[in-house]
């Protein structure tokens, strides 16, 4: 493959993002322009954007990449990011867009009525946002060097100030253009190649027989229960506490809208996944020797070219390199918008001059991150990031949106004590499984037990400390759950 494909590839998608928030540029004038696109994007436009963002590296790349390492076990993951919405369609979308807040901060301190919430909230969301933007900056420094034969980190800074300047320029009116964009790319690049390959594997000697590519020793006997019911604890509730995702249903005209673009964009994440999917598959049979943890993330850049080569691989290839750079850009820019929006809000007065400086320093350290860290697995990496937020925001936003019970205190006691525990389990993990190999499997799937004893002390210190109980919750919960047309 020419380099010069990779370069004209990148290139191309990132010019026509940077018109596309030109044009926002032009559109974004106040306040509410810049936080939430002035409350007016419709379902489609909404759920396009939110596909835009979430269906990141770790989707683009990292699934077939882990299908072609493990198997069945790799196939949770579409599963579970795609189930995650079910969850937020049940219990957060309109109750969410209802509470007329313009981050999670918001919500929690108006919720509670506490400015220590609210700083613990904002802390945790500054985090959660920088943790998930690493993963973007190193498969884009994994695209860039596989695609164009430039040093790695030419990748991260590349897509660390494209999308800052996007940002910082039209912020979230701009950035709903931009992301809605990148969804259709994204899907059109990964799912014409796939259809494409599967046209002429016919005509292509695999280079294993079926019986050695799809063993059933990699088949779904072979899960190991603990990981995976722990893994769907992650990526069900994780999705739940996502502030890039969240800041999203801030955006629509009212809770019905919420609703509307949640089964949307249910339906065109289940239509999506199927691709990577099929491409982790074909890569079992026909790439087989891109199956080691460093390689694998390569296999949808590489695979087009190797079954179809020439003229028709190089343009697959291209479109392929084309979608991958959009997921790192659109997932990175909705992050930066829900971390530069709460540090805006919180420490430079919630102005947009406060705002367009957030941006860029909300790229600058997740940067500096991504170069001090060797990167991991995509799909692992952002797994652990879904535990994290699962044990944190998660149970705080789903007891504050249906339990009038729930303390400023028990928030606080409760994310404390999941972001100590799912931290030390990702930051402490080879330490804690050196000196006890038997807790392996506890450490590198932590939700399933710290998310309950999250909710657990969240209740229990709640229950102490009802005394406290905020004196508008009943009040603020009816304008959660009531429509507008019913309220007092």
């Amino acid at each position: 493959m020419s380099p010069a494909i990779g370069y004209a590839a990148i290139a191309a998608v990132a010019l026509v993002s940077v018109l596309i928030g030109v044009y926002g540029l032009r559109i974004s004038r106040t306040t509410s322009d810049f936080y939430v696109a002035s409350r007016t994007v419709r379902p489609w436009w909404n759920a396009s954007a939110i596909g835009g963002e979430y269906l990141s590296a770790a989707s683009f790349l990292g699934i077939a990449g882990l299908i072609l390492l493990t198997g069945a076990g790799g196939m949770w993951f579409p599963i579970g990011y795609t189930a995650g919405y079910l969850m937020l369609l049940l219990f957060v979308a309109a109750p969410l867009r209802r509470s007329g807040a313009y981050t999670i901060p918001d919500f929690t301190e108006a919720r509670l009525e506490s400015v220590a919430v609210r700083r613990v909230t904002s802390v945790l969301v500054v985090v959660i946002g920088w943790l998930y933007i690493v993963p973007q900056l190193q498969g884009a420094a994994l695209t860039v060097r596989i695609t164009t034969g430039l040093p790695s980190w030419v990748g991260s800074v590349a897509v660390a100030a494209l999308v800052a300047v996007v940002v910082a320029s039209g912020g979230m009116r701009s950035i709903t253009f931009v992301q809605a964009f990148q969804f259709w790319l994204k899907l059109v690049a990964i799912a014409v190649p796939v259809i494409a390959l599967l046209l002429v594997t016919g005509a292509v000697e695999p280079a294993l027989p079926p019986a050695e590519a799809f063993p059933a020793s990699d088949g779904p006997g072979a899960l190991d229960i603990y990981r995976t019911v722990s893994l769907m604890v992650a990526l069900l509730l994780g999705t739940l506490g996502l502030p890039h995702v969240l800041v999203r249903f801030y955006t629509n005209p009212d809770g019905p809208a919420a609703r509307r673009t949640t089964v949307i964009v249910l339906v065109l994440l289940s239509v999506f996944y199927a691709f990577p999917t099929l491409f982790g598959l074909l890569g079992r049979a026909f790439a087989p020797d891109l199956a080691t943890p460093g390689d694998a993330d390569a296999l949808v850049l590489v695979l087009p070219d190797r079954l179809l080569p020439g003229v028709w691989g190089d343009l697959l290839t291209a479109l392929v390199i084309g979608g991958a750079f959009a997921a790192f850009l659109s997932t990175s820019s909705g992050l930066v918008v829900s971390v530069a929006g709460v540090i805006s809000q919180d420490l430079l007065g919630g102005s947009v001059r406060g705002f367009r400086i957030a941006a860029f320093a909300s790229t600058a350290v997740p940067l500096v991150v991504a170069f001090a860290t060797e990167p991991a697995g995509l799909a692992g990496s952002v797994g652990l990031v879904f535990a994290f937020t699962a044990s944190t925001l998660c149970p705080v936003l789903i007891l504050g949106i249906w339990w009038r019970g729930l303390t400023a205190r028990g928030a606080i006691a409760g994310m404390a004590t999941g972001a100590t525990l799912s931290g030390a389990a990702i930051l402490g993990g080879a330490l804690l499984t050196a000196a006890a190999p038997a807790i392996r499997p506890l450490i590198e799937q932590p939700a399933a037990w710290t998310v309950p004893i999250a909710v657990l002390v969240t209740v229990l210190v709640s229950r102490a400390d009802r005394r406290r109980m905020p004196r508008g919750t009943d009040a603020f919960l009816a304008r959660l759950h009531l429509p507008e047309r019913d309220r007092g």
